[in-house]
């Protein structure tokens, strides 16, 4: 049996660094896989690639079929300001992609389904004064988050229907060395960050970019989906995993400049950045997952520089 992933990325390699070590086949499904990229994660190790779109249903299925996966991690799709550019297309990727892998889940049988989503998908614009759990309202009237939760609704609904195991992750913004083609402007920018303090310089960054935000390391990320792909499930469940921490944007800067003296940071100024409150309750996935992180962001931007370093 195998497990196939959608998107070859920062959060599907950080799995698949672990699953690899119990035996798992890994399969990538991507519409435009990076071998760099993935020799950078994984090295040697044994596993499948495929190209092709989410949006084509026979090969989804031609591929879950073939080789016998069980497992499937939905991370793929845009990300950010992507799925607006355009719309119609953005959206196309993000839900008709998303509707097609649950329509291949149910035709050939698969087990389990972990749909990758974020925190993004919270309203923001009703935050208070305590963490958000995962009962907090969906939907933040922009097209990434809302596109988000029209996924999240769709495996729901499929899930009722046909009865596989569903697990709804819903990720804060992760940081490790990544390829970043999805969108996520702040996984690049962190990695712009470090890159220029290694090799010493200044770094220019948006102001609309120096938000408060929650962040976590892709190593605790990896380790939380592991648990995600192992543990048993009696019901459907979404689960926040973050650090249940918002890191100031002076606090981010400030500690990459610590352990990078030669780091200068200079801001360009624009729109005023809209920051998270309020961090994720993480909980329950604490519990359910028997999990913790064990990255702060220092130690979290330490390790990164390292294994910056180490690709050269």
């Amino acid at each position: 049996m195998a497990t196939l992933i959608t998107g070859l990325g920062l959060v599907g390699t950080s799995f698949a660094q672990l699953a690899l070590k119990r035996g798992e086949n890994i399969v990538f499904y991507d519409v435009a896989p990076r071998k760099d990229f993935l020799a950078q994660k994984l090295g040697s190790g044994n596993v499948t690639v495929l190209q092709n779109d989410i949006r084509d249903l026979p090969a989804l299925i031609e591929a879950i079929q073939k080789h016998k996966v069980n497992t499937v991690f939905h991370t793929a799709g845009l990300i950010g300001g992507k799925v607006a550019d355009p719309l119609y297309s953005g959206l196309q990727i993000n839900v008709m992609g998303t509707i097609n892998v649950a329509e291949a889940v149910r035709l050939t049988g698969v087990k389990r389904l972990i749909q990758i989503s974020t925190m993004g998908v919270y309203d923001r614009r009703l935050e208070g004064s305590t963490p958000i759990d995962e009962s907090f309202p969906r939907g933040p009237g922009e097209a990434y988050g809302n596109s988000k939760v029209a996924k999240e609704l769709m495996v729901e609904a499929y899930q009722r229907l046909y009865g596989f195991e569903l697990l709804i992750v819903r990720l804060a913004n992760v940081y490790g060395v990544g390829h970043f083609a999805g969108g996520s402007a702040g996984g690049e920018m962190v990695q712009n960050l470090l890159k220029t303090g290694i090799t010493g310089g200044v770094v220019r960054i948006k102001q609309e970019q120096a938000r408060d935000f929650e962040y976590i390391y892709y190593k605790d990320l990896g380790r939380a989906l592991e648990r995600a792909a192992t543990v048993a499930l009696s019901a459907p469940m979404i689960l926040n995993i973050g650090t249940g921490v918002i890191s100031k944007f002076d606090d981010l800067t400030g500690t990459a400049e610590k352990l990078l003296p030669k780091l200068k940071v200079e801001m360009i100024p624009g729109k005023a950045p809209r920051s998270s409150k309020q961090p994720m309750d993480i909980a329950k996935a604490k519990q359910v997952l028997d999990w913790e992180c064990e990255y702060n962001l220092e130690a979290g931007f330490k390790d990164y520089i390292e294994e910056l370093k180490a690709l050269g």
